[in-house]
């Protein structure tokens, strides 16, 4: 063992409440039985099992209410994989669930057997004809596949609330729409065609030529009960006509049955089943979309009415003048949005009566967009608006920036309502579809019952589709409290059936909590030719049992999970999965809501209970170092939950007060640890790669792996001691080089000027000179510290910078340009808690300036370009995102290069300071996809805006990644 190794006994909770009842009990504590383990290792290979109870517990919960420990999870690589998996299966009478993003909200991602991982090995997105069409891995982001086709003009259909996170797969096995879709743009309806494994392993691709013969071939008696169920069902008029009218309206209950009405083969009623199957009749494997305009041309607003009647009526105005997207919000969801990031905050304020439409007009040309104006304005004469809070301006606008803040609160919906909920409720998401005539009334009979049983009411929805949704929150660890949620389901059901007659699922597919009342809805007839449908596809019963069809009355009541309190920062998680596609341990290790998902079992635990030891044995390396402590989930969180500063906490809690001592005595000489890292560097250079891998490996087995940095490749020749000259007299900003540019030099191999040359050559150029201050030596923006939870270092440097950059910039006269995006933020934001309250004073009167924003805005106009590149590829570092300047790092670049390349998957790049040097794993996983995209093209520079990034990207990708105001100071050069 490492001579200093975290002692992971520092991370165990404080149990404040006795174990709970839906605990994992102690027999699961070894993990994955050992035969089942050892037959899919056996089968698949060791790295495609995962086995341990870390592993099981972090998969047992998704977006839902419910959670359900598997046995075992598979990390799918292949088609080959599932198929094996579920002949496995077959043969052995065991259940498979299929899991990609885990933002379903009804159960479907969850399992208590065999578990399979459908979304780490299955992205990728192939445009076809143009950008008409789309080849789709199940496994990717709708929000990734639009940032690709947004570069044709293009857009897929459905367009959930969740694009960022869930997956084309998942949106497909659900039907999920969303604020635009409708019951015309949904997978249903645009799905050319999929590759599916069929629960016995079969491959069908239903667009080749022969899929027909073949399925006749392999699956004999499955294409004779397709056939059978149509014939059947055509021969009921009565039947046809109430399936025809069951699917005018947004309706995702049950399976498709207007699938064997609308098409004539058994491979094209096959396509229409998949769509909302919820992963119980076969596994999608890939899709082909047709794709729908971009429209680029917006025209929006948020409009305030008195009341949910006054709202209501304008929808089917707005919808007779063309609008796209129409959605409605009430009085405590409008409320409840106050807290998302963005949002005004006087509309904690509103009455709760008060209604809100958001509604949107596209157009693709300009005499499009200019009719809908005149047509918007038509309809907003009509109508009456209140205006109650100083924010709302009840007009159309057509700013970004404005426009992304309405749609943010509206999409934030959720997890704002959820945030607010009581502390250890259980969160259910329900949405249900009525004729949009009977919208307002529906409305308002929905708050009625929810207030009579005692849940705060909250509604909003695609009011345009007549699609609604409301959360309820209750305790689900206490009997009374399911007994009051049961009672509600089952006078709702009845309301949206025998009152409205409409589809108690409207996109969100049947899932666990409505399978009791499928039959409710569609009568016996329909039901039972569900029920033969799943017993065609699936004799066996192996996919997904429960999900869709379930003969228990009360089986919705089952797997409710509990919500043990946590650590502050995190307790208001509802597990909704946002923050997982932009985690850099995503692909490595535990995700931000696995990192909070493990901590609520451990809270479920008895003290000493051998299930909390093996989590707490586990969390060390699973959640706590492999987190790059970047924030990014802060970002993707629409409330803004901040799971990699709760990770910092728990770094800080394993520091004992020696190593707290130390960590500041290195602050405190600081100048002599740069000195001396800058020297190893010279030494490096004269010493091959694998020597000082070696060294460094065995050094970090004796001291500590997080603590010890092992030596990459990538890592570059030591920076010139000497900086520029520069004139203080003369300066326009104060000039601070980051310890890394002092560090580290530029990229071996690449010549020309250092970035502080560079720097200082593009300001004189444009005639904006700044000033280097001579004694940078010994000064940090504090991040090192910062990022490992060292409180007392982070102290000690936090202090410093500021008293210097005050002296610096004379009292904040003149601003500070900062040379790397994460100093920049740590200077400008990282610093303020570990301030004195003189020096805190002192932070408020300095202006900090990222180096970039400084040459976008104040460089920019004053230069010409005298050598343009052709191509550039742009890794955005994670500091910037939080910075909100990653436009001006585009505009940098597209300023130097006629085009450029933004990786669809440019995400942190978990390097972190120094984590990538502790942890290159960590790095090596979260720049995979990204690093991919980037080897399959060719570029004339590879470009970024952090030293300590470009080394990780370089390391990941093999390309010599520097700063783009390297790129800058060459394109400008005055020709001789």
């Amino acid at each position: 063992m490492a001579l200093l190794e975290p002692a992971p006994e520092k991370l165990r909770p404080r149990q404040t409440e006795g174990p709970a009842a839906d605990r994992v009990p102690d027999d699961r504590a070894s993990g994955t039985p050992g035969a089942l383990r050892e037959d899919l290792v056996r089968l698949l290979g060791p790295d495609k099992v995962l086995h341990t109870l870390s592993d099981l517990v972090k998969y047992a919960s998704d977006a839902s209410p419910y959670r359900f420990v598997p046995k075992v999870v598979v990390i799918a690589e292949s088609v080959a994989d599932v198929a094996a998996v579920l002949r496995y299966a077959h043969e052995q009478r065991r259940e498979v669930v299929f899991r990609a993003a885990g933002t379903s909200l009804n159960g479907q991602a969850q399992g208590k057997d065999i578990l399979v991982d459908v979304r780490r090995h299955w992205t990728g997105v192939e445009v076809l004809d143009g950008g008409a069409e789309a080849r789709i891995a199940p496994g990717t982001t709708v929000g990734r596949v639009n940032i690709t086709l947004s570069r044709y003009g293009r857009l897929m259909g459905p367009d959930p609330a969740s694009s960022s996170a869930c997956t084309v797969g998942g949106v497909v096995a659900n039907n999920a729409s969303g604020m635009t879709a409708g019951v015309t743009r949904n997978s249903y309806r645009l799905l050319s065609s999929l590759t599916l494994v069929l629960p016995s392993g079969t491959v069908v691709d239903t667009a080749s030529p022969n899929a027909d013969a073949m399925l006749r071939r392999t699956e004999p008696d499955l294409c004779e009960a397709l056939l059978g169920i149509k014939a059947d069902i055509e021969s009921d008029a009565a039947l046809v006509a109430r399936i025809r009218a069951k699917y005018e309206l947004k309706n995702t209950n049950g399976y498709r049955l207007d699938a064997f009405l609308d098409a004539s083969t058994p491979v094209g009623i096959l396509r229409g089943l998949m769509v909302g199957s919820q992963g119980t009749l076969g596994f999608i494997a890939e899709t082909v979309f047709r794709t729908v305009s971009l429209d680029r041309l917006t025209h929006t607003a948020l409009l305030f009415f008195p009341d949910l009647t006054a709202a209501a009526a304008a929808v089917p105005l707005f919808n007779g003048a063309g609008a796209r997207a129409v959605e409605l919000m009430d009085g405590n969801t409008l409320r409840a949005c106050a807290s998302v990031d963005g949002v005004p905050a006087d509309w904690a304020d509103l009455p709760r009566e008060t209604a809100a439409l958001l509604v949107e007009f596209r157009a693709s040309d300009d005499a499009a967009h200019q009719a809908y104006r005149k047509a918007a304005a038509g309809v907003v004469e009509q109508l009456t608006l209140v205006a109650p809070v100083a924010s709302v301006t009840n007009r159309f606008v057509e700013d970004a920036a404005t426009i992304r803040t309405y749609w943010h609160a509206r999409e934030a919906f959720m997890t704002a309502v959820g945030k607010a909920r009581p502390a250890g409720s259980t969160l259910i998401t329900e949405d249900f579809a009525v004729p949009p005539s009977r919208l307002a009334e529906a409305a308002e009979a929905l708050s009625e019952l929810q207030l009579r049983h005692g849940f705060d009411a909250a509604v909003a929805g695609h009011a345009a589709h007549g699609n609604l949704h409301f959360l309820l929150a209750f305790d689900a660890g206490r009997p009374d409290e399911v007994q009051r949620y049961a009672d509600f389901m089952d006078e709702f059901c009845a309301l949206v059936v025998d009152r409205f007659d409409g589809s108690l699922k409207a996109e969100h597919a049947t899932g666990r909590n409505m399978t009791p009342f499928l039959e409710a809805e569609w009568g016996d007839r329909a039901t039972s030719l569900m029920w033969r449908i799943k017993e065609a596809f699936d004799p066996a019963g192996v996919l997904a049992p429960g999900v869709v069809l379930n003969r228990d009355p009360r089986a919705h009541l089952e797997g409710l999970k509990t919500i043990p309190a946590i650590e502050e920062i995190a307790d208001s998680c509802i597990e909704c999965g946002f923050c997982e596609p932009v985690c850099p341990s995503r692909d490595l290790t535990t995700t931000p809501r696995q990192r909070i998902v493990l901590r609520r079992e451990m809270m479920r635990q008895p003290a000493g209970s051998p299930v909390m030891d093996s989590l707490v044995d586990s969390y060390g390396y699973d959640a706590v170092d492999t987190c790059a402590g970047d924030s990014s989930c802060a970002i993707a969180c629409p409330v803004g939950i901040d799971t990699g500063t709760m990770m910092k906490r728990f770094r800080h809690q394993r520091h004992s007060a020696r190593e707290e001592r130390n960590a500041a005595r290195v602050a405190e000489r600081f100048s002599l640890v740069e000195r001396s890292v800058r020297t190893a560097l010279g030494v490096a250079d004269h010493l091959g790669d694998r020597a000082l891998g070696n060294v460094t490996s065995a050094a970090r087995k004796v001291v500590s792996t997080d603590l010890m940095p092992d030596w990459i490749p990538s890592i570059p020749s030591p920076a010139s001691k000497r900086l520029p000259r520069t004139d203080r007299a003369t300066a326009n900003a104060v000039y601070y080089v980051a310890c890394v540019n002092r560090i580290f030099g530029e990229p071996d191999g690449v010549s020309g000027p250092s970035l502080p040359e560079a720097v200082v050559r593009l300001s004189n150029r444009a005639g904006r000179p700044v000033w280097i201050p001579p004694d940078l030596v010994g000064s940090c923006c504090a991040t090192i510290w910062h990022s490992k939870g060292y409180d007392d270092g982070n102290t000690v440097m936090a202090n410093r910078i500021v008293e210097r950059a005050w002296e610096w910039t004379d009292g904040g006269r003149l601003p500070l340009v900062v040379d790397a995006s994460s100093c920049t933020l740590g200077i400008g934001h990282e610093v303020v808690p570990y301030l004195t309250p003189a020096n805190l004073r002192k932070h408020e009167a300095l202006t900090v300036v990222d180096s970039i924003v400084w040459a976008a805005t104040e460089l920019l106009p004053r230069l010409e370009v005298t050598e343009r590149v052709d191509s550039v590829v742009l890794h955005p570092t994670c500091s910037m995102r939080h910075l909100g300047d990653v436009e001006e790092l585009r505009a940098v670049a597209r300023f130097v290069a006629r085009d450029v390349h933004v990786p669809v998957y440019a995400e942190c790049c978990g390097f972190a300071g120094d984590r990538g040097l502790l942890h290159r794993e960590l790095t090596e996983a979260a720049t995979a996809h990204e690093a991919e995209e980037v080897a399959s093209g060719a570029y004339d520079a590879y470009l970024s805006a952090n030293r300590t990034c470009e080394i990780g990207m370089q390391h990941a990708t093999g390309r010599p990644y520097r700063s783009v105001l390297l790129a800058l100071e060459r394109a400008t050069r005055t020709t001789s």
